[in-house]
C-alpha cells in the first residue's frame, strides 16, 4: 500500500532527514586514510543520539551497526568494522538512517578517500548527477520509469553500470515502504507518483559491469568483478510542480571544503 503523507508528517521526515544529512556531515569530518569504518559507526551513532534520536538502521531486520559503509567494490550494506581501514585511494559509500519522532530519514553519499583515480573521481560524479537527474522526474503526475530511465540513461551514456538487485524505495513510519524505485527503466511506465509520496532516490552505480553478489555474512553486496561502486541518495516528497528534497548535503559539502 502507497502511504500518501500529510503536510505535517512531511516536516517530520524533513527534521529526521536533515539530522541525516548533518550527521553525514559529522562523519565527513572525520573521513581520512588511517581511520577504521567501526570509528566513524561510533561517531554516527554518538551525533544522532545527541540530537535526540535513534540510529534507524541498527538492528532493523538485525543489521548490527548505525551505519552502512561500504568501501570499494561493496555496493551497499557495508558492516563496520575495526579490521576495515581506511586507506589513500579508496571511495567509501555512506550509508545512514535515523528515526526520530516516529518517521525515518535514509540518505547516502561516497566520499573520496585522498587522492582517487580520475575514472573513479569520474563515477562519483556521475551517480550523483544521476541522482539529481532521477529527482528532476520526481513530480506529481510522472511514473516511476521516469525516474529510473533518468539515471540509467545518464550513467550508461557515461560508460557505467546499473545495479538492478538493489532500488530505492518509500520512507515514511518504515524505512522500506512502497514504492520500489529501480534506477533503470521505461519512460511513462509503472506507478503513477502523487502528490505527498515520500521515496528514497539511490542510483547504485558500478565502474565495471553492473552484476553483484551477497557476501557470507548475508548483507554486504559486492560487485562480482571487483571493480568499484558509487551510491548516493536523497530523500524527497513528491510535490505537484517537482520534488522537495527532504535530505541534505550541504553539511557534507561544507565539511569536504
Amino acid at each position: 500500500m502507497i502511504l500518501v503523507k500529510t503536510r505535517e508528517e512531511i516536516e517530520l521526515l524533513r527534521e529526521s532527514n536533515l539530522l541525516v544529512g548533518m550527521t553525514l556531515g559529522e562523519v565527513a569530518k572525520h573521513i581520512r586514510p588511517g581511520i577504521s569504518t567501526l570509528e566513524l559507526d561510533r561517531i554516527a551513532e554518538e551525533f544522532i543520539r545527541s540530537h535526540g534520536a535513534e540510529p534507524g538502521f541498527k538492528g532493523y531486520g538485525g543489521f548490527p551497526n548505525t551505519l552502512c559503509i561500504s568501501v570499494n567494490d561493496v555496493v551497499v550494506h557495508g558492516i563496520p568494522s575495526a579490521q576495515c581501514v581506511l586507506k589513500e585511494g579508496d571511495v567509501v559509500s555512506v550509508d545512514c538512517g535515523t528515526l526520530k519522532n516516529g518517521f525515518y530519514g535514509d540518505s547516502a553519499y561516497t566520499f573520496e578517500v585522498g587522492e582517487v583515480a580520475e575514472e573513479v573521481r569520474k563515477l562519483l560524479r556521475v551517480t550523483k548527477e544521476s541522482l539529481y537527474k532521477g529527482i528532476e522526474k520526481a513530480v506529481a503526475g510522472m511514473r516511476i520509469g521516469d525516474i529510473g530511465y533518468a539515471v540509467q540513461s545518464h550513467c550508461e551514456a557515461e560508460g557505467f553500470s546499473v545495479v538492478r538487485e538493489m532500488v530505492g524505495h518509500g520512507v515514511g513510519r518504515d524505512l522500506h515502504e512502497e514504492p520500489q524505485v529501480p534506477n533503470y527503466g521505461h519512460r511513462g511506465q509503472g506507478m503513477k507518483l502523487k502528490e505527498g509520496m515520500v521515496i528514497a532516490i539511490e542510483p547504485m552505480i558500478n565502474l565495471g559491469k553492473r552484476h553483484v553478489y551477497q557476501d557470507r555474512d548475508g548483507w554486504t553486496i559486492c560487485t562480482r568483478d571487483k571493480m568499484p561502486s558509487a551510491h548516493f541518495e536523497h530523500t524527497v516528497a513528491i510535490g505537484k510542480d517537482g520534488a522537495d528534497i527532504l535530505s541534505s548535503f550541504e553539511f557534507v559539502e561544507k565539511a569536504l571544503i
